[in-house]
């Protein structure tokens, strides 16, 4: 599969063959929606906490007798219908994270990869450095038309990066770092011509074990 390759200035720079099987494959919207889930149960914080009944202040001793007041039976100010009682089955500290096999990872990063391609939403450029100044990103940003867009490269550049940092909806990832939830949370992937090799390295020697 060949692709034009276009500099941030939009003007052609060649081609780049893209490989079928990781930017050619049938989009599988149920693995991708499985891989989403998985990485944003792993960003919870899961720090969210209420006191139970043995966790909040207050005496142990009964309230009162258990007979004779005609009032309902008792048997400690920490209980949940009391102001000042724990909270029954409360959140508590965990982890949200679970195992997710490493193949069904592979197959969502390989659909999102051709989700994108078969969008025509797949942008290869030949690179993403030069630009010191947010200024001049954003003109270039500007005659490509990217309002929301994830540029991934090989190797990050530490000029591009602090360039694009301060611009709405532009993101910028290392190629070992591209992933499902980023790649279809932006319209327009931008891969650089490294990128796109580094990528497919990965994939196609994951795919072959």
């Amino acid at each position: 599969m060949e692709i034009e390759i276009r500099t941030l200035d939009n003007a052609p720079a060649g081609t780049a063959e893209l490989s079928e099987a990781v930017f050619g494959a049938a989009p599988r919207e149920d693995i991708m929606a499985r891989v989403v889930h998985w990485q944003l149960a792993k960003r919870r914080a899961g720090t969210h906490k209420t006191k139970g009944m043995g966790e909040v202040s207050g005496t142990t001793r009964k309230p009162y007798k258990q007979k004779g007041t005609g009032r309902a039976r008792q048997g400690s100010l920490r209980a949940p219908q009391f102001r000042t009682g724990g909270v029954v089955h409360g959140p508590v500290v965990r982890d949200h994270g679970y195992d997710l096999p490493k193949k069904v990872r592979r197959l969502g990063l390989i659909s999102a990869l051709s989700k994108k391609q078969a969008e025509g939403k797949l942008v290869v450029i030949d690179a993403a450095n030069g630009a010191a100044r947010t200024r001049d990103l954003v003109g270039k940003f500007k005659t490509l038309g990217w309002r929301s867009a994830l540029i991934v490269d090989q190797a990050v550049d530490a000029g591009f990066l602090r360039a694009s940092r301060n611009l709405p909806g532009i993101d910028v990832l290392p190629s070992v770092g591209a992933n499902v939830y980023d790649i279809l949370r932006h319209d327009v992937l931008a891969i650089t011509a490294a990128g796109v090799a580094a990528l497919t390295e990965r994939l196609t020697r994951e795919i072959a074990r």
